[in-house]
């Protein structure tokens, strides 16, 4: 299943993308029953035994997973599995026709290919089950793509997952890319023990796993050492306890069920999930402010926001772990513990209360509105066709909604009424004081907007200890981007927490920091427990001169070889040996580093923030040639990218071709026409061509936005041109802008002085 997230940086920390469903399978009636076809794929690997093992002595156990989805995540393609229509079937979405078809039990998609002809691909597994089903086709050198056209299984219809325009042939987002990649993207979590087996110099694949689907061994662990002893006297004994398989507990949910950068391979149950796994914050292309999910998320940032989450309350408490069915129906699920006598469980917290009622629901008994999780789980929609619930239980807020444009469950199931409807009727069912619950999203919605009084709200947040540890993570995370140096004493105090997840925040918030002061604000993580944090750390440590880590340089040396783990963990993801790319020439450890970027353009060679990282690292060893060659590498691959006009301009002034540098930057001004940065360099161009009156026109009109810079040049060439009554004007503007300036003030007085005796 495949989730969208774009977005390239020239500062080098770019995007992962995890795909993470568990889901596959179905059904058409077949006219003869055939032997079932073995999968090439699958390979007993070491520590792990065939899943048919398993079954033997846990039947019940493995007939109660044949029934969920997780059985189904990928299947062989064969009549039995697959549920689309490959009867010479034909689709067509932005003038792209795709057909599909089916010969002699095999499956055909004949659709464009990477290089835009049209090609035929064959089918070789079904990925998903319901609410819709991808298909995996064949592309060569081992690779398997997710097609972009799934199945909808309930309309029993094709469908385009994408929303946008349709990414062109051999791009990072065609069907083909890197990005639809299942041993880039989607291995990890829909077979089981799944080894991509990248082979770098051959740029191909060899991926194998135990089973095709989600099995036994997936949660459980491997299982030789637990049959060795099944099979051995010990096992018969009383007093023998169960050998060989860790308990399998929350985190093995997690490790799927989360957005997520891969840093090692090999995670099994029983073992740390921050070891294995960096899970994303509460970043806002990811969550609104408020905390509810916006992109496709999954289930770990949610939950781990939730009350329930701090006081104890698992995946298993609600959910069966074989057939992954709820425990109960409707309410019940939610009344296991929010009933009228408190559950015994709970020391510190108090669940209980008369919730499943229209005292509490205003909602008549068996309605919509009188269900617990439609008020407190909302449904977003992924992949538009798949709801998914939000698990961080919030409480709706339709007064917040208004001013911060967060969702909440009122207003979506009661379409069409609004905010101040919602809010209104809540007064009359809980009088007012719901409105004064303290709340996380005044918080960050004033992050997200780069609002500096948002800091004070942050770092009560980070204080707060009756937050969650992703929330508090999180704040300290948002509040460097907009507090910068100083926040350093507040990213020290967090880098002491005892919660990881408060640690993974402060190293990640390190990275807004001045390089000078990073190693006085987390450099004790460089030896953190976890190894989350200590990637994050030395991320962020990259380029900190190596003779100021005293007797921290071991440490420094020891979270490096974690990195470097990580990096050759995802060996086949451009974007990880970019960022590598920039860490090793933070490192000064230049030949290394240019091999990186090189090597993350033969990964993806369509990804631009790959090029823009070598056009940037060229450019800071001073080969300006190197650096402009680059850039208008990019822009032919992306020639509407405005950061890559841009780019490619400012390389082009270095090179002295001021006259392409500045249609460059025109066009980056065209893309972008409200970015004041753009404006501001193009002015400084063409005054400097000579072209000033040109410069202060176009000033003039970009003037009207309020910007601060843009009125202070325009001020600035009213003056080179003797335009004073020009200049009086926008030296009033900037007035108001900085009332308490004396500089400017006094600019002032002696403008409006000049300009009266003319």
């Amino acid at each position: 299943m495949i989730a969208s997230d774009r977005a390239a940086t020239v500062g080098g920390i770019v995007f992962l993308l995890f795909l993470l469903l568990a889901s596959a399978g179905g059904s058409l009636a077949a006219d003869k029953v055939t032997a079932p076809r073995l999968d090439p794929r699958i390979s007993i690997h070491e520590r792990v035994v065939d899943e048919k093992t398993c079954a033997s002595c846990h039947g019940d156990q493995a007939a109660a997973f044949a029934k969920s989805h997780h059985a189904k995540a990928m299947a062989l393609a064969d009549d039995s599995t697959v549920r689309g229509d490959f009867n010479n079937s034909r689709f067509e979405h932005d003038g792209i026709v795709t057909t599909f078809s089916r010969r002699e039990e095999r499956f055909f998609v004949k659709t464009e290919g990477p290089d835009g002809k049209e090609g035929e691909f064959e089918v070789k597994y079904t990925f998903a089950y319901e609410p819709l089903q991808q298909y995996l086709a064949d592309i060569g050198g081992g690779r398997l793509q997710a097609l972009d056209i799934a199945w909808d299984t309930a309309r029993r219809q094709w469908f385009w997952l994408g929303n946008d325009a349709p990414a062109k042939p051999g791009s990072t987002y065609h069907w083909t890319g890197s990005f639809y990649r299942w041993n880039r993207t989607c291995i990890d979590c829909h077979s089981t023990d799944p080894q991509a087996n990248f082979q770098p110099t051959a740029n191909e694949y060899k991926s194998t796993y135990v089973a095709t689907s989600i099995g036994c061994q997936s949660c459980h662990g491997p299982g030789a050492e637990h049959v060795a002893w099944a099979q051995s006297s010990d096992a018969s004994s009383a007093d023998k306890p169960d050998l060989g398989l860790p308990k399998a507990d929350a985190s093995i949910c997690f490790a799927c069920h989360a957005r997520r950068t891969k840093l090692l391979s090999g995670y099994d149950a029983g073992k740390p999930f921050l070891d294995y796994f960096s899970p994303a914050l509460l970043r806002q292309d990811l969550y609104f402010s408020d905390g509810q999910i916006l992109d496709e998320v999954f289930e770990y940032g949610s939950f781990q926001q939730s009350k329930m989450a701090r006081a104890g309350v698992t995946c298993m408490d609600c959910h069966r772990p074989h057939d992954a069915g709820l425990k109960a129906e409707g309410n019940a699920l939610c009344t296991q513990c929010h009933a009228e006598t408190k559950p015994e469980r709970f020391v510190k917290q108090d669940p209980s209360g008369l919730f499943d009622a229209p005292v509490h629901t205003h909602h008549p008994v068996g309605s919509a509105g009188a269900q617990c999780a439609n008020c407190h789980m909302p449904e977003r929609i992924y992949m538009k066709v798949d709801p998914r619930r939000d698990h961080s239980f919030i409480i709706p807020r339709p007064d917040l909604s208004t001013t911060f444009g967060t969702p909440n469950a009122c207003t979506t199931c009661h379409a069409g009424k609004d905010n101040v409807w919602a809010a209104e009727n809540m007064d009359k069912w809980y009088g007012t004081e719901w409105r004064q619950r303290p709340t996380i999203t005044h918080a960050f919605a004033g992050a997200a907007n780069g609002d500096r009084t948002a800091v004070e709200a942050l770092r009560k947040l980070v204080k707060d200890q009756e937050q969650a540890g992703i929330v508090r993570g999180s704040a300290i995370a948002r509040m460097s981007r907009i507090g910068g140096v100083d926040t350093t004493a507040d990213i020290r105090a967090a880098s002491t927490d005892g919660d990881p997840l408060v640690r993974l925040g402060a190293a990640e918030a390190a990275s807004s920091l001045p390089p000078e002061h990073r190693l006085e604000a987390i450099g004790d993580l460089l030896s953190d427990d976890t190894r989350a944090v200590r990637v994050a750390a030395v991320t962020a440590l990259g380029s900190t001169p190596a003779d100021l880590f005293g007797n921290q340089r071991g440490s420094f040396e020891k979270a490096v070889e974690d990195l470097r783990a990580y990096v050759d963990t995802n060996a086949d993801v451009a974007e990880t040996q970019s960022n590598y790319g920039v860490f090793l020439f933070g490192q000064q450890r230049i030949p290394e580093a240019e091999a990186a970027f090189q090597r993350a353009i033969s990964l993806d060679p369509a990804l631009e923030g790959s090029r823009v990282n070598l056009a940037e690292f060229y450019r800071a060893i001073g080969r300006n040639d190197k650096s402009e060659q680059t850039y208008a590498e990019a822009i032919s691959i992306s020639p509407e990218r405005a950061d890559l006009r841009y780019g490619h301009g400012l390389s082009l002034v270095r090179e002295k071709a001021l006259t392409d540098a500045i249609a460059e930057l025109e066009e980056a001004v065209r893309l972008d026409a409200g970015n004041s940065r753009y404006q501001t360099t193009l002015a400084v161009a063409l005054d400097s061509v000579g072209r000033t009156e040109d410069a202060l026109n176009r000033l003039d009109r970009w003037a009207a936005t309020g910007d601060a810079a843009i009125i202070g040049l325009a001020l600035q060439y009213s003056f080179k041109l003797q335009r004073l009554p020009e200049a009086l004007q926008f030296a009033e503007r900037m007035a108001q802008l900085r009332p308490q300036d004396q500089q400017i003030l006094d600019l002032l007085r002696q403008l409006r002085q000049a300009v009266n005796q003319k």
